[in-house]
């Protein structure tokens, strides 16, 4: 139901640590221009949040989202060069269903960067 690549908890804990933060990690369901995104965030736990732990790393996410999502898998991504910037690095939070929503017609998410 929930998933995390070494890279991307390496990634959490160096700042975390660098940051002397303790606050869980949130992954969020978010509606813009390009769409429906998940996003991560720190927060703290809210009653019926559903917790996962990796490592000594919690992550919440809302019971709400799971069922929109399905599983969802955090990755972290190195930056690749060229392109339109779409292609950059970091976290990459994905899920197994297809997420709708948003979308302004000019975004990565219409393919109109040249993605």
């Amino acid at each position: 139901m929930f998933k995390v690549t070494e890279a991307a908890l390496v990634s959490i804990r160096d700042y975390l640590d660098k940051n002397k933060v303790e606050d869980p990690i949130r992954v969020v369901l978010e509606n813009g221009c390009a769409g429906a995104n998940l996003v991560l965030t720190l927060d703290g736990q809210r009653d019926g949040d559903r917790i996962f732990r990796e490592g000594d790393i919690t992550f919440l996410v809302e019971p709400s989202v799971l069922e929109l999502t399905g599983e969802i898998r955090v990755d972290f991504v190195k930056p690749s060069s060229g392109g339109c910037g779409c292609g950059g690095g970091g976290f990459k939070v994905v899920s197994e269903k297809q997420l709708t929503g948003g979308g302004c017609g000019s975004s990565c998410a219409t393919g109109s960067c040249g993605c």
